[in-house]
């Protein structure tokens, strides 16, 4: 016999009854349906949320425009500014790891800078030599300026010869120090000349040891 549409449709009924029961006998009994892909842990959560840590700045010039730009999404009064740069200085000054720049970072550069800062280097002449050439060309007298130029280049080659001899010896001393380290000498005795060409008040972090203590 056929069925009737009236029989059909009463079935589909019955069916669609029995599937919103089921639903309903899930749902009741605290049934959560899976979201198809794995719960993503906090630390990745947390890294798209806050996106790449940038690199710590290479140059003072970097670092500066840093300190700008936070300055502008965090906009602070003008006396936390000085503070905050007055305790990031010192800290510098200080050797403090944290607010070193990269270049100065290490116990190889802080042993290094130590054995410059031990001795007193004819290096440490060239900043004041330079104000003293400067001073002599505003000085119209024809024998004070063959002098003065006769100092300077004297002076110029000895600081050469110092810096060349000072570069050899220290990173000698620093392979017998750290005998691990990948030691450079072209990039340490550059290091040491920059080091001992600045005026000792100026230097960065300030010397930590006194000229002709040892340094071990």
């Amino acid at each position: 016999m056929r069925r009737t549409s009236t029989q059909e449709a009463d079935d589909v009924q019955t069916e669609a009854g029995e599937g919103e029961s089921s639903v309903e006998s899930h749902t009741s009994k605290g049934f959560t349906p899976g979201k198809g892909r794995p719960t993503p842990k906090r630390r990745e959560a947390d890294g798209k949320r806050r996106g790449p840590v940038a690199p710590p700045p290479r140059t003072t010039r970097e670092a500066i425009r840093r300190s700008r730009e936070l300055r502008k999404k965090n906009p602070v009064s003008k006396d936390e500014r000085r503070a905050a740069a007055r305790e990031r200085r010192e800290r510098m000054m200080a050797g403090d790891e944290r607010y070193l720049l990269p270049r100065d970072r290490g116990p190889v550069k802080a042993y290094v800078r130590d054995l410059v800062d031990s001795r007193r280097n004819v290096l440490g002449l060239f900043m004041p030599l330079a104000i003293l050439v400067f001073i002599t060309l505003l000085i119209p007298i024809p024998q004070i300026q063959q002098y003065a130029t006769l100092l300077t280049t004297v002076m110029l080659l000895g600081m050469v010869v110092e810096g060349f001899l000072n570069g050899r010896r220290i990173s000698r001393q620093v392979r017998a120090k750290f005998p691990k380290e990948n030691v450079k000498g072209a990039s340490i005795g550059w290091y040491a000349f920059v080091r001992a060409s600045q005026i000792r008040k100026l230097r960065m972090p300030k010397p930590r040891v006194s000229p002709g203590q040892p340094v071990d």
